[in-house]
């Protein structure tokens, strides 16, 4: 595939801010093609990005003979179902994180990419920046020697929707995200440490719902074991008050450690016998440009993506076995 010509499938916020302008910026990619239910929203969004064509159904997205690989952006149930439609019409897919609301969802994306040959592609953009490849730098470094226990800390007060049990964000209902906010923040933690250290074999959790805001959990305690043998614990809250607002991962060493943020990219703190280093490392302009770069040059055959639906399932995996969901 030379030319890389993108159909959108959803046309939301993160497609404005942190995917859609990303595909125009890399050499060989264009968007020629947008859908969502709504018409006015698909006429709009093409209209203001200079689209050719939009849609309100998926399937006709799909079958136009001018998109040549798909990406999705719609919320996680339709995940799955979106992905395979494209596959089995011979298109490549970029979908958004988590792959699907459910492992079971993941092994079928798997299977129809496997049987058709056709490749999954799953925005985990944090793989791919700056800033985390630093991190990655560091433990490969050996500085703080070998990693012997992994932590997760994470705290958020309640948005302001959370209280709006009428009329709740998706992203707070299990049948279409695949639980709460854990489903929806704890991906990107939960890949990203996989990417560092091989796959999760083992995890067990315990998820309640403390505050009684919404039906799904908003607290959440688990711990994990990597291939490896390397072990970790994480805690989340989405309930919390400011005061105990929290974005922290730390991973210790037996000759030091490191601490760093997933979301906040406050900078990465090195602490080691020698002394302490902070290191502040800028995103790009568009935070998914490096992975959608690593997949346009992937479908040209100049590259290899690791970040597929194969490599990003276990993540799925890990989520619903903290949920009890498995």
């Amino acid at each position: 595939m030379k030319n890389i010509r993108w159909g959108f499938i959803g046309c939301g916020e993160v497609t404005e801010k942190k995917s859609g302008p990303a595909f125009r910026e890399v050499a060989g990619s264009e968007i020629v093609a947008v859908m969502s239910r709504d018409r006015e929203r698909a006429r709009s969004y093409a209209q203001r990005h200079g689209i050719g064509r939009y849609y309100t159904d998926a399937q006709e997205l799909i079958a136009d003979e001018e998109v040549n690989a798909v990406y999705i952006a719609t919320p996680p149930s339709s995940h799955a179902t979106f992905a395979i439609m494209a596959m089995t019409a011979g298109k490549p897919v970029y979908v958004e994180k988590p792959l699907a609301s459910s492992y079971e969802d993941c092994a079928r994306v798997n299977r129809v990419s496997m049987n058709t040959g056709v490749p999954c592609f799953v925005a985990y953009y944090r793989r791919y920046l700056p800033y985390f490849l630093k991190v990655k730098e560091i433990i490969g470094s050996n500085v703080i020697g070998l990693p012997v226990s992994v932590i997760i800390r994470f705290a958020v007060p309640p948005r302001d929707l959370d209280y709006n049990s009428s009329n709740l964000p998706w992203r707070l209902q299990p049948d279409i995200a695949g639980g709460g906010y854990f489903y929806d923040l704890a991906p990107h933690q939960i890949d990203l440490l996989q990417s560092l250290f091989g796959v999760i074999t083992e995890a067990e959790g315990m998820a309640v719902n403390r505050k009684g805001l919404y039906q799904a959990e908003d607290s959440v305690s688990g711990c994990f074991k990597f291939e490896n043998g390397l072990i970790g614990s994480g805690s989340w809250c989405f309930v919390a008050d400011d005061s105990a607002a929290e974005d922290r991962i730390e991973i210790i060493g037996d000759r030091g450690s490191v601490k760093f943020s997933v979301f906040n990219y406050e900078p990465i703190e090195l602490h080691t016998s020698s002394g302490d280093m902070r290191y502040a490392i800028p995103n790009p302009r568009y935070v998914q440009l490096p992975l959608i770069e690593a997949v346009v040059k992937h479908l040209q055959g100049w590259a290899v993506c690791d970040c597929d639906s194969v490599a990003v399932t276990p993540t799925n995996w890990v989520l619903d076995k903290m949920l009890g969901k498995i």
